[in-house]
């Protein structure tokens, strides 16, 4: 068994294993003590924003960040009714096929009982090892378990709590990032702290040597301790100003870790730089977004129910939303990593738990055409498609013309985004070698159909099996291939 070096020739021999091409569905749980306010995400950084909603927020309900900082916040975090087996349970019937817990987050409080940082969930807050829980839980359904890294971003992102009011009765006055005694959890970032407060910051980036050392042997002690399936880190493979090495070598020691568990690599790492000359090196993730078309290797779009900390303002994402996308993204060679928040005590409102059922409800209708498949010669036909751009996911207004197609094997599933108003399912994708020799409607059974010139026309039943993105699994006696 040849080991992997930490470098871009070496690791660029990573195949994605079968298990993550034939799962398509994860779940992910993206939850730590910035959920305790419910006031959504970078809730560590933006308490310490000056006129920001949640600097606004922290000050009515606890107090002055100079008084009440974020380390009485991550005391407030209890898990009390945390149910890792009862959830894990509800994700698998919701149709999740792999696992993935976040270990740490730009606010660097770490989900599990860490030797580097004192501030973790096992010594402060819930006392409870939260990865651990949660990779027991996958273990004993068997599911692929990973977890989540946001560290390389932490030492710049978090230098707003060195900062102090400019304006009022603390202007001044230093926030409590600014305490020595507090050091381990707010770091020695202060030559970070910007001169103006800027909103948005690019801040995977930084020059600091004895970070990067840091940020390395606490990813190397995350895949030690929990030889995860999938790392994922967000954000570009850390640390591009000094050629990727910290990087590379994390991606060598996961893979390294697997190969010697399992005997051959299983494990996928995850990253959001898409140049192929990064990318390769596992499997590129986009946030909130996805690829126009086919890709030729496979990717992950991650994305979340609503904000990615459970947040009391939030619209959450339809069920019928969730699956469009999935049904869309796995079209074009592509995962789906949905986030569904938690409640700061562990569990789910009521709103995620009915969006779990009904996308079960689906998934056991309609997964034959999702688990397993790989892409069909395109990824669908029809006037129809997401808006391709960061960050942007409304929900299409599909039309009974807008197909997207899976194959496995023979059959082709075809997904028909919209009910049709006349009854049929008409195909105008298939070659003319494409001979149709049956075709089933998933859920209801064998359903009447015509081929002539290419066209395939599929006479629907008067009920449909599910509300949204029904499938047909059209058996070919000679099935196109990528």
């Amino acid at each position: 068994m040849q080991e992997f070096e930490p470098t871009f020739d070496s690791l660029g021999r990573f195949e994605c294993p079968d298990w993550f091409r034939d799962a398509k569905l994860g779940i992910w749980s993206h939850w730590g003590a910035q959920s305790v306010p419910r006031y959504g995400d970078w809730y560590a950084r933006n308490m310490y924003r000056e006129g920001s909603d949640q600097y606004r927020y922290h000050l009515r309900t606890y107090g002055h960040p100079s008084e009440f900082g974020y380390k009485d916040i991550v005391r407030l975090w209890k898990a009390e009714r945390f149910d890792p087996d009862a959830l894990m349970d509800r994700f698998a019937a919701a149709g999740a096929r792999y696992f993935v817990a976040q270990a740490v987050h730009h606010d660097h409080f770490f989900n599990y009982d860490s030797a580097l940082n004192p501030w973790n969930s096992v010594k402060v807050g819930p006392g409870k090892d939260i990865v651990a829980l949660w990779k027991a839980a996958a273990d004993q359904r068997g599911l692929p378990f990973g977890i989540t890294e946001h560290l390389g971003a932490t030492l710049t992102w978090s230098a707003v709590n060195k900062g102090s009011d400019k304006h009022g009765r603390y202007a001044g006055v230093p926030y409590d990032g600014s305490d020595p005694a507090y050091r381990d959890l707010y770091l020695d970032n202060r030559r970070y702290l910007p001169a103006e407060d800027t909103e948005v910051q690019d801040p995977w980036y930084s020059e600091d040597p004895g970070w990067h050392a840091y940020w390395l042997e606490a990813v190397t002690e995350m895949i030690d301790r929990y030889q995860p399936d999938l790392l994922y880190s967000d954000g570009p493979l850390p640390f591009g100003e000094v050629g990727y090495t910290p990087g590379l070598q994390a991606v060598a020691q996961l893979y390294n870790t697997s190969a010697q568990l399992h005997g051959a690599n299983r494990a996928v790492y995850q990253q959001k730089d898409r140049r192929p000359e990064v990318s390769r090196v596992g499997v590129m993730d986009i946030e909130r977004s996805q690829t126009p078309g086919i890709h030729a290797e496979p990717w992950q779009t991650d994305t979340s129910v609503g904000d990615w900390f459970y947040n009391v303002r939030d619209v959450y994402k339809t069920s019928g939303h969730v699956i469009e996308l999935l049904v869309d993204i796995v079209s074009k060679n592509g995962n789906l990593l949905l986030n569904v928040p938690q409640l700061p005590d562990g569990s789910l409102d009521q709103e995620c738990s009915q969006l779990l059922d009904d996308l079960g409800a689906w998934t056991r209708v309609c997964g034959e055409g999702i688990y397993g498949t790989r892409p069909f010669r395109v990824f669908g036909e029809g006037p129809s498609g997401v808006v391709i751009r960061g960050f942007t996911e409304e929900r299409v207004k599909w039309s009974s013309t807008d197909f997207r197609f899976t194959r496995k094997g023979d059959t082709l599933y075809a997904f028909q985004l919209a009910w049709p108003d006349d009854g049929r399912a008409v195909i105008r994708s298939l070659a003319d070698h494409e001979v149709v020799s049956a075709v089933r409607l998933l859920g209801h059974g064998v359903v009447p159909f015509e081929q002539a010139h290419g066209v395939l026309v599929v006479r629907l039943p008067d009920a449909r099996p599910v509300d949204v993105a029904n499938c047909l699994a059209i058996e070919l006696t000679s099935a196109g291939r990528v």
